[in-house]
């Protein structure tokens, strides 16, 4: 039940409009999806679908389908031409033209729906730091990425004040998604009205300063300062926002793309360039989006990460990656290979790595086992198109939920060797073809049941 202490906030801040809004909170959630353009085109998407959508104005890569059911089962989700996304958090990227060869910052990036989003956007010659301060979430950044084959992102797990400190004057844009108090997502969870409280939110306002003042240092002079959150309190919302720019006087609010300004209401108390998503006015869950623009002529600060988290892989272990590169591939991918415990890990970047709490600088490529390479899931999915051999399935082929169960497919030519399995030219995973037959390489955890 929709505690009354915040439905009297509600009313005070929407007036004649509050109707509406409460009317839409009996109704369900909306659930999108978002082309993942790191691996497929939209234009190539639309055209393979077996999903009825529905297109979002301000997103030409939003959709919202009309069946939702059973969507993370289906070999298009599997092979990462998707993320599923509410519409409200898919607008806040959309709030500016984020350019190729950006250097981006999530900073509170779990579960990775819009740093995926930014990975996209700054395509393989941008670089984004994805960063989770909670581990366990961080993993699950980690798991979205090697399903969505990105290749451009690291994701740590750091303190905001550590990484203001490390990285000053560095990016482009930071993205401050930060923890709130969940009020535009009482329709999605059951857990986020339970939990809500007025002291909730003044601790979540609290947090939510401390976070964005830790971060203004990250901006480069003329950078921008993403902040958003999924509540609607002024006190997490425009009077965070306020604060800020009195102590931070180097930065001032910026108008989004007009697009979104269509899809949204005007921020309270005459901050009219921040954006408010209502359930009522646009399908989706609640937002808040306030984009903000550092001083061009700000001072430039010393970007000092320390030691370097990166360690050369051996020379051994290359020439065995290499001779499966030989066998195997068109062509190795470029990058510097480097090596993460006991994985060869392949980094197309050239920025410092945190040496500490960093749960991914670059692809995993596979291990080295007596000499031999073995290939990675994540290798599969992001330089999939590589690979010489490939079973190219269809939708409809009987053996594509075979494969997305583990099992032993057949294979459509007769040499041997490893190959990516594909789903309508996507890569899905990996194989080892032997006799006409596919050892399935998909990872158990990820499987069908």
């Amino acid at each position: 039940m929709i505690p009354e202490d915040f439905l009297s906030r509600m009313k005070d801040m929407l007036g004649e409009e509050f109707e509406a809004f409460e009317a839409s909170l009996s109704r369900p959630n909306v659930r999108g999806i978002r082309v993942n353009t790191v691996k497929i085109s939209v234009a190539d998407f639309l055209e393979k679908t077996t999903l009825t959508l529905s297109p979002i104005d301000y997103a030409e890569d939003g959709f919202i389908p009309e069946d939702c059911e059973g969507i993370g089962k289906t070999a298009e989700h599997h092979a990462g031409m998707f993320y599923v996304q509410d519409p409200g958090a898919m607008a806040t990227v959309k709030a500016l033209d984020i350019q190729p060869g950006w250097r981006v910052l999530d900073a509170c990036a779990a579960p990775g729906g819009k740093a995926s989003q930014l990975a996209a956007a700054i395509g393989e010659d941008g670089f984004l730091l994805a960063n989770e301060y909670v581990p366990k979430r961080a993993k699950i950044i980690v798991s979205n990425f090697e399903r969505l084959g990105i290749k451009n992102a690291v994701v740590t797990s750091l303190d905001t004040a550590k990484i203001g400190a490390m990285f000053d004057s560095y990016f482009d844009l930071v993205l401050c998604d930060a923890p709130c108090s969940g009020e535009g997502m009482f329709r999605k969870y059951d857990e986020a009205v339970s939990e809500w409280s007025e002291e909730n939110v003044r601790i979540c306002a609290e947090r939510q300063r401390k976070i964005l003042k830790n971060l203004a240092m990250a901006v480069r002079p003329g950078g921008y300062l993403l902040y958003s959150t999924c509540t609607y309190s002024r006190e997490e919302n425009e009077d965070t926002v306020a604060d800020f720019l009195k102590g931070n006087p180097e930065f001032s609010l910026c108008r989004v793309n007009s697009k979104l300004i269509a899809a949204t209401a005007d921020g309270l108390d005459g901050m009219v360039e921040a954006r408010r998503f209502y359930p009522h006015l646009s399908r989706g869950e609640g937002q808040f989006i306030a984009l903000m623009k550092k001083d061009e002529n700000s001072p430039i600060l010393t970007t000092k990460v320390g030691k370097d988290a990166l360690k050369p892989a051996n020379k051994a272990d290359i020439t065995a990656f290499e001779k499966f590169a030989y066998d195997n591939l068109f062509r190795k991918p470029e990058g510097k290979i480097t090596v993460t415990g006991e994985y060869l890990v392949l980094v197309n970047h050239e920025n410092q790595i945190p040496a500490f709490s960093t749960f991914m600088s670059g692809i995993i490529l596979g291990e080295v086992k007596k000499g031999n390479f073995f290939p990675h899931h994540q290798f599969f999915s992001a330089y999939g198109q590589l690979f010489k051999r490939r079973e190219e399935l269809k939708a409809g082929d009987a053996r594509v939920e075979k494969y997305l169960r583990g099992e032993e497919i057949a294979a459509s030519f007769t040499d041997s060797g490893w190959c990516c399995v594909t789903y309508e030219g996507v890569a899905l995973g990996g194989g080892k073809a032997s006799g006409g037959r596919i050892k399935n390489h998909y990872p158990k955890g990820l499987r069908n049941n």
